[in-house]
């Protein structure tokens, strides 16, 4: 059985306790060296497969790849890959709209592409790396400057003729640039 005595300054001393709490510290120090030998889950990833999914698009257009389209390519293509979802004028279905809205004025904000995103590189990105829905990842280069330019021409914010590439995109001001705080002034 375990003893205990209490010291005159209120503290447990006991043999037995100063075995446990040895034990205990052996047992942290076993688990810390297999720990560090890690649990070996995955593999290893290889540059190759960063670079697929290192695709991000700045503000500024960093990062933007060749290719390009315009908004009657786009037409075609989001009625094909988009318009199941997001309607046929992009005014919403079974998922966001993406034209018109209002983000000031007395009802509630209806944020859009139009009424809302800052940089038009945004819808580039997200388009990109998030949809279709169904199959993200899966439109060329071509069919998403071409269905963004689509979405900022039914948004009124580009015009019928206007190509979409990666040295226009990032020219495209988008109505509600100014209405958001930039924390990084000299950065964008």
């Amino acid at each position: 059985m375990f003893t205990f005595e209490t010291s005159a300054s209120g503290t447990l001393r006991s043999g037995k306790h100063a075995v446990i709490v040895a034990a205990v510290a052996l047992l942290a120090c076993v688990g810390a060296a297999r720990a560090a030998d890690g649990p070996h889950l995955g593999q290893p990833i290889s540059p190759a497969d960063v670079a697929a999914w290192d695709i991000s698009v700045g503000p500024d257009g960093v990062g933007l790849p060749p290719g390009s389209g315009t908004p009657a390519q786009g037409a075609v293509v989001y009625a094909q890959k988009c318009a199941a979802c997001h309607g046929d004028k992009g005014e919403g279905k079974t998922n966001a709209r993406l034209v018109g809205g209002e983000i000031t004025g007395p009802g509630p904000a209806v944020k859009t592409v139009g009424s809302y995103w800052p940089y038009a590189t945004m819808v580039f990105d997200f388009t990109r790396r998030a949809m279709p829905w169904t199959a993200p990842k899966s439109l060329t280069n071509d069919e998403v400057y071409a269905v963004t330019a689509h979405i900022l021409r039914l948004n009124g914010i580009i015009g019928d003729n206007d190509v979409m590439d990666a040295k226009t995109l990032p020219q495209v001001k988008m109505p509600n640039r100014d209405g958001f705080v930039n924390l990084f002034p000299n950065k964008y």
